[in-house]
């Protein structure tokens, strides 16, 4: 498994890297330093804040974190959607 994130310090702490030093089935490739338009995810967060989080009246943290993760969830059960961001991206990742 290729395992590509951006450089979040947590992506980086040592207990990760140690984890990835010992994981024979996992490697780890970095974004660059600062590229969001080759991040999916970036992607991602532009479709939820753009449609179903767009003109919902949030009063509070809680609320925000609950439905904002609801929302992600309900990502999961559209692979088609989910395909596309990381078509969107112009790194060379084929999906199979």
């Amino acid at each position: 498994m290729i395992l590509i994130w951006d450089r979040l310090l947590a992506h980086r702490a040592k207990q990760v890297q140690s984890f990835l030093l010992n994981s024979k089935h996992v490697h780890s490739e970095y974004l660059p330093p600062y590229a969001p338009e080759l991040n999916p995810v970036e992607n991602v967060w532009g479709y939820l804040k753009a449609n179903p989080l767009a003109n919902r009246p949030l009063y509070d943290i809680q609320t925000l974190a609950k439905t904002t993760r609801g929302c992600g969830r309900s990502l999961q059960h559209r692979e088609s959607l989910l395909r596309s961001f990381v078509k969107h991206s112009p790194l060379f990742l084929r999906l199979q």
